[in-house]
């Protein structure tokens, strides 16, 4: 079996309680993580040979990380050793990654300083059969933007199936470049794409017809990301799958069409909320899993969306659960 390549920022998340807790107590988890790893874990633990790509410094942290990596069935290799720091960022415990108190400490970061040039796409992409990255990635620097390119036609020229995450992260995007002014020309490439109609319209200019759900019918909800699919559909040519994903404030769902098929997820109650971080790189983990194994679309969403929720119920940034506990989530019908 061919593997899967994720390439991103591998960071290093600080959980600090809130209320001055973590200063009394001298004490904050941290955990490893990073969009593009966080899938890459959860594609490990279901059986999905996997490589990671990104940059870290030679450090005896790294070597714990990379240690910890190869304990999970991941693929180091392609792990390009160089620069000076790896990346952190701040997330207060029990806070969304798209909430205002989210802190990004990455600059000068070994990823953030990449170029075009520092990676051999070509030894990377050996004996791999998928290639996914993130918006996360060319929001960085325009550097990294076009280290993303060359990664992106590289991958193509190799005919791999391409993803992308259109995670948007308002605070990252501050070169001087709008997204609109970069992700188009990357999304030329992809096959495969994950996010929310309002994501597409953050980084791709493709309008929404609702500005929020609240208030929403899932009918509407709906509704929505089929016209937001298909303006999208039309537009990127390559695209064959689309894949939405909506958490409400007490159920989440997700819209996958796929070719011709639109197939909605079953709704998933949203209870006992331990860590929102990374549910979103699960439900991308479950994407691909479900696609790389040619499950039927119904299958493929509802299992996407279970593993998200689940991952909810986790602490830190990646889901350690098995295939059969996503299934065992799933109502069977």
């Amino acid at each position: 079996m061919k593997s899967v390549v994720c390439f991103g920022e591998l960071l290093l998340r600080m959980s600090p309680a809130l209320n001055g807790k973590w200063i009394h107590n001298a004490f904050m988890p941290v955990y490893i993580g990073g969009a593009e790893l966080n899938v890459a874990m959860g594609l490990s633990k279901w059986n999905v040979p996997v490589k990671y790509c990104t940059a870290i410094p030679d450090t005896y942290i790294s070597k714990e990380i990379m240690d910890k990596l190869k304990e999970n069935n991941i693929d180091t290799s392609a792990i390009l050793i160089s620069g000076t720091r790896i990346g952190l960022y701040y997330l207060p415990q029990g806070a969304d990654l798209k909430n205002a108190g989210v802190i990004y400490d990455r600059a000068y970061s070994s990823f953030s300083e990449l170029q075009p040039g520092m990676i051999n796409w070509d030894e990377v992409l050996k004996e791999c059969s998928w290639f996914h990255f993130s918006a996360i990635c060319p929001a960085l620097n325009e550097n990294v933007a076009a280290v993303c390119k060359e990664a992106l036609v590289a991958a193509s020229k190799k005919n791999l199936h391409i993803s992308v995450d259109l995670n948007y992260r308002a605070k990252l995007w501050q070169y001087g470049k709008k997204p609109v002014e970069v992700m188009p020309e990357l999304l030329q490439y992809c096959n495969v794409v994950m996010g929310n109609i309002w994501a597409a319209e953050h980084l791709l200019g493709i309008e929404s017809s609702i500005s929020e759900s609240k208030g929403k019918s899932n009918k509407e909800l709906i509704e929505a990301a089929g016209r937001s699919m298909k303006q999208l559909h039309l537009e990127y040519a390559k695209i064959t799958s689309m894949a939405y994903s909506f958490r409400l404030e007490e159920l989440y769902f997700g819209v996958l069409q796929h070719g011709p098929v639109m197939a909605i997820s079953q709704k998933f109650p949203v209870i006992n909320i331990v860590d929102k971080a990374g549910s979103g790189d699960c439900f991308m983990s479950g994407l691909i899993y479900g696609l790389y194994n040619n499950h039927q679309p119904q299958e493929i969403i509802d299992f996407a969306a279970a593993a998200a929720v689940g991952k909810m119920e986790e602490k830190g940034d990646a889901t350690n659960q098995t295939i059969q506990s996503v299934k065992n989530r799933i109502i069977k019908k």
